[in-house]
């Protein structure tokens, strides 16, 4: 048992912290005045406007076959029914301070479902890697559409903006949209080659460029400042206890993990994954509390460092 816990968790853990070197040196180049706020600032309204939205056409149009999968549609439900599910456990532990901690709500429900996971599908599944890239992406099309409109009304209006279609349709939700029925009443043919293979090579800038925005954003937040303890635990216990055992639960009560066992094991890292790195691009670029966000994400980029090799290795475990 203690040698399948360590051989999973020391390669999730591994992948993890790739990501997280990426973040040190972004934060240490703000730090040291070598990237301005300017500069950041201006990365991601770029990222927003054009790359982002690029990565996201291109992506459904080349990878999503539905033809192939005739239950793709699972996924992006299953997306949205984790998001859903937290932030109703979220909404209840902040109720008596929202609409004023409606951020918290976002940073504990929205995940960072490609940036951190891909990399860890890489380093765990190379033989698989490509059927579990496909399989993320699915997953991701429920994720996408709920970050850049609900998530970036969350995170970005002030307390008691009411939330309207203007306010929720963000360059990415827009282009996610057009690209989702474009495949699926297969007008996606009519689409230029040139328009595809030019999305593709603007929207192959996204993670990189995401993540070192995060990085950048977390290295210039003020370490004398930090959220209220009660914030950040209500948020972590959201995200890194109950949707992992809720998920766990749920999994177990179905036989995925004889049938499909690579699937099993992306729900539980998705369950398990640190908040989304766009969240704090969509401050960047609309506005919102920069500080504390920053600081909660910084808090819970490091317990995701261990969550994901923990959970992964306990549901393994427990097969």
């Amino acid at each position: 048992m203690n040698g399948l816990f360590l051989s999973t968790f020391f390669p999730v853990f591994k992948a993890v912290f790739s990501i997280f070197f990426i973040i040190l040196i972004s934060g240490l180049l703000v730090r040291f005045k070598v990237i301005s706020q300017e500069n950041i600032r201006s990365l991601s309204i770029a990222t927003v406007n054009v790359f982002y939205p690029c990565m996201a056409f291109s992506k459904v149009l080349s990878s999503f076959n539905p033809e192939q999968f005739h239950y793709w549609w699972l996924m992006p439900i299953s997306s949205i029914a984790m998001i859903l599910i937290a932030m109703g456990l979220s909404a209840l532990l902040f109720y008596k301070e929202l609409p004023q901690k409606k951020n918290m709500i976002a940073l504990s429900s929205l995940m960072n479902a490609g940036y951190l996971v891909l990399p860890v599908g890489q380093m765990l599944y190379p033989n698989q890697f490509d059927e579990f890239a496909s399989l993320c992406f699915l997953f991701i099309l429920g994720l996408s559409p709920m970050l850049w409109s609900v998530g970036k009304f969350l995170v970005t209006s002030e307390a008691g903006t009411k939330m309207t279609f203007k306010s929720l349709a963000t360059p990415p939700f827009v282009a996610n949209v057009i690209a989702v029925l474009l495949v699926l009443t297969n007008l996606k043919i009519f689409v230029p080659n040139v328009i595809v293979t030019t999305t593709t090579f603007l929207g192959d800038a996204t993670v990189p460029l995401a993540t070192f925005i995060l990085g950048a954003t977390l290295g210039s937040i003020s370490f004398k400042i930090w959220p209220p303890v009660w914030d950040v635990l209500r948020v972590v216990s959201v995200k890194f206890i109950f949707i992992p055992i809720i998920t766990i639960i749920v999994l177990s009560l179905t036989n995925l993990r004889v049938e499909y066992p690579l699937l099993a094991d992306l729900f539980v890292i998705q369950s398990a994954v640190a908040p989304a790195a766009n969240i704090i691009i969509q401050i960047r670029k609309y506005g919102g509390d920069k500080q504390k966000v920053g600081s909660v994400m910084f808090i819970s980029y490091m317990v995701c460092l261990l969550s994901i090799p923990l959970w992964l290795s306990i549901w393994r475990i427990m097969g």
